[in-house]
């Protein structure tokens, strides 16, 4: 695993077309790894892979649709030979007050920010097993307190924890099992909460964030290029200032 250099390496990052997938996405093909970037929104993860360079891949797919995710990993394989790294960035932040109106919002944040990240990783796992690879699952602060107003999205955090460890335990030493829990960053996430008072309190919440989605890459960087004999289980981070 890590006793390749970064250039033999080949890292699966969903929800790569925005926020810190995409600034991961920088971050690791600056520091000489190979890419597969999925996301539904395939003109802006094919753009993304110009920019970045031959050693980059562009496949379309929906974390909610395994077939989608299947064909994903046939490509993974055929043309990069296989994942040794998958990070499961894919999630979606509605929050709101917990009532019938939201019941759409709380179905597609457990579909995309839990059961995604399962799906995803149950359709890579013959990968990362094959040379020894990462899994790293991008939770939450929320994953460890809940406030109101985010139940759902609290649940689906708490959820990716508590599945993370299991896995960890699981799948040692053969595959490394990393969760990354930020606070808030300065992404476009709150612009997709759909109640209106929930969406104007986030919006000025995170007009004053001072950490990037730029700064959580370089979290993620560091902890997938430790040697192998060492993993960084869970990091927590927040703005210095956050409550």
């Amino acid at each position: 695993m890590n006793t390749q250099s970064p250039h033999s390496r080949v890292v699966v990052i969903t929800g790569a077309s925005s926020g810190i997938g995409e600034a991961t996405a920088r971050a690791l093909a600056g520091e000489g790894y190979r890419l597969a970037l999925l996301a539904r929104r395939v003109d802006r993860i094919t753009a993304l892979a110009e920019e970045l360079g031959s050693d980059v891949i562009a496949i379309e797919a929906d974390v909610t649709d395994r077939d989608s995710l299947v064909a994903a990993a046939e490509r993974v394989q055929d043309e990069l030979g296989g994942a040794d790294v998958l990070i499961n960035n894919a999630g979606v932040m509605l929050l709101g007050p917990f009532s019938s109106q939201q019941r759409a919002e709380f179905r597609q944040m457990i579909e995309v920010n839990l059961l995604g990240a399962i799906t995803a990783s149950e359709v890579f796992l013959d990968q990362l097993r094959d040379g020894g690879g990462d899994l790293v699952n991008i939770s939450s602060v929320a994953g460890r307190t809940a406030r109101p107003g985010n139940g759902v999205y609290a649940a689906t955090k708490w959820g990716l924890n508590g599945w993370s460890e299991s896995l960890r335990q699981e799948l040692q030493p053969g595959v490394r099992v990393m969760v990354i829990e930020p606070g808030a960053v300065a992404t476009e996430l709150p612009t997709h909460i759909t109640d209106p008072e929930t969406k104007q309190g986030a919006a000025r919440l995170y007009a004053s964030v001072p950490v990037t989605a730029e700064d959580i890459a370089e979290v993620i960087a560091f902890a997938v290029g430790r040697p192998q004999h060492l993993t960084i289980n869970e990091i927590l981070l927040r703005p210095t200032g956050q409550a």
